[in-house]
């Protein structure tokens, strides 16, 4: 197909964002921007969320996964469902007594300045590292299967992608992000099982039919029982778990949204319904790798990874599976940038230059803070994304999740350690616990053939480093006041 009408596709695409922003940004405030006025509709927030949690790394690498770790991703989602039960009845429980817009001002009451500014911090790091990753892997997909014909460089399709995000949540954030979200998860989504059933027409089959020629061929295994291994089913399980209580129970983007809704009990629903969607969706992805890697030598395409889905519709499926495909891929694009982005404002706003706090800043005066902080991180989203690109690594879904192991870890510690202990501490130490615990997990893992003998670190390493911070905060800290204590889950 040619690569000018996919381009005008695209261009029609983001104009029917504008018109959903125009329509949800009009009279937005402050308010709007970090909460959504507390009146996002649940049914909205949880559609809207699967296309935030799962984003252009799970479109890409998930189903190109399959090759190599067959249906193995199976054992971190099973977790997954355990995380959202724990998220739903343990930590929003918590938000929505203590009233927060930032999550981490429970940092604030309950462990102190220092911790808070950590826990903000952190969150900084993971979500600025985290989100332009999966952002750098789909602007490659489109770079390739569209632009270098153009003669536009990489540089600057980030740059007009980022342009694009934020004309878009400029104004309205968090109320116009749960619209958008909406839209951009239905295309996702009719994108995914589109590709999927005419990938069963292509090779003749019945969904029976190619699970069993999965099978045969060794692609459809989920567990895995050698405990040295990194895929071995209880550090999976067990990770998948904790993936979920960081990297949305306490990650700001994913609970903005969240506690956007106006009651717990609808809070909760929309957790619980985000389970039941996203359990069905990634499976659906596994079985769309399968479905790749069966159909993939029948048409001599080699590709592998991230790069089968893209070479084989783009190859040899007709245009309108590509135009399909293209939808799909940019509408997994945007919630991996757009949402970041306004979390990242509002926890710097909030948390790092507390705007809410300084009486020298009128209203006014904070609506322009936070719009100069939101371009601010849209500039450092395209260094990012370019220096990605420098290093172009073949999977990014295993990077994405090894950031996360190092990044959400001192999270995990302060949370837990905040919520299970009753004890205070030495503020100006949390800092140096925060830090060092990162270093010692990757002079762990640099050295574990020497230190761990024939076992290897996986995504348990996000325990480890938790577990640490744990240690280090509970070695800093002396018996809680009492005013304290009634902060605690």
């Amino acid at each position: 197909m040619s690569p000018v009408l996919l381009f005008c596709i695209l261009i029609g695409y983001f104009a029917l964002l504008l018109g959903v922003a125009w329509a949800t940004s009009r009279n937005a405030n402050n308010d709007s921007f970090f909460i959504g006025n507390k009146s996002s509709n649940w049914m909205l927030v949880a559609f809207g969320m699967v296309g935030t949690t799962l984003s252009g790394a799970t479109f890409i690498s998930v189903p190109g996964a399959v090759g190599k770790d067959a249906f193995g991703y199976g054992q971190i989602l099973i977790g997954y469902i355990f995380g959202y039960i724990a998220v739903a009845y343990i930590l929003l429980p918590l938000y929505y007594r203590l009233k927060l817009t930032s999550i981490y001002h429970y940092l604030d009451v309950r462990l102190g300045r220092r911790a808070y500014q950590s826990g903000a911090g952190f969150f900084i790091v993971s979500r600025l590292l985290g989100s332009t990753a999966r952002l750098y892997l789909v602007v490659n997909i489109l770079q390739a299967i569209i632009l270098d014909s153009l003669g536009v460089p990489f540089w600057l399709t980030t740059l007009v992608i980022l342009a694009m995000i934020l004309m878009y949540t400029y104004q309205g954030g968090v109320k116009t992000i749960v619209w958008t979200d909406t839209l951009q998860t239905t295309c996702m989504l009719f994108g995914l099982f589109a590709c999927a059933w005419f990938l069963l027409g292509e090779l003749g089959m019945s969904i029976p039919d190619s699970l069993n020629a999965m099978q045969s061929q060794g692609l459809a295994r989920i567990f895995t029982w050698d405990v040295d291994s990194p895929n071995f089913f209880w550090k999976q399980f067990v990770a998948g778990i904790f993936i979920v209580l960081t990297m949305t129970g306490m990650d700001q983007e994913m609970m903005q949204k969240t506690i956007s809704v106006k009651t717990l009990a609808d809070s909760q629903k929309n957790l619980l319904s985000l389970t039941l969607v996203l359990t069905i969706v990634l499976s659906s992805f596994l079985f769309l790798g399968g479905l790749l890697y069966l159909y993939a030598p029948l048409a001599g395409v080699t590709a592998t990874g991230d790069k089968i889905f893209p070479a084989v519709v783009m190859g040899h499926l007709p245009a309108a599976v590509q135009i399909i495909f293209l939808i799909a891929l940019v509408s997994a694009l945007f919630p991996s940038a757009d949402g970041a982005i306004t979390a990242l404002t509002s926890t710097f706003c909030i948390d790092i230059l507390g705007i809410k706090r300084r009486p020298d800043l009128d209203v006014a005066s904070q609506e322009r803070l936070r719009r100069r902080v939101h371009l601010g991180f849209a500039l450092l989203f395209l260094v990012l994304v370019l220096g990605f690109k420098a290093v172009d690594e073949p999977s990014m879904i295993g990077v994405i999740l090894k950031l996360a192991a190092y990044t959400y870890g001192p999270l995990l510690g302060l949370f837990a350690f905040g919520m299970l202990t009753k004890r205070s501490l030495t503020d100006r130490l949390v800092p140096y616990v925060t830090v060092g615990a990162p270093i010692l997990c990757a002079i762990l893992e640099f050295y574990q053939q020497y230190l761990l003998g024939s076992y290897r670190l996986g995504l348990e390493l996000l325990m480890v480093n938790g577990i640490l911070v744990f240690a280090g905060l509970f070695a800093i800290s002396h018996k809680e006041t009492a005013d304290k204590v009634t902060v605690t889950a």
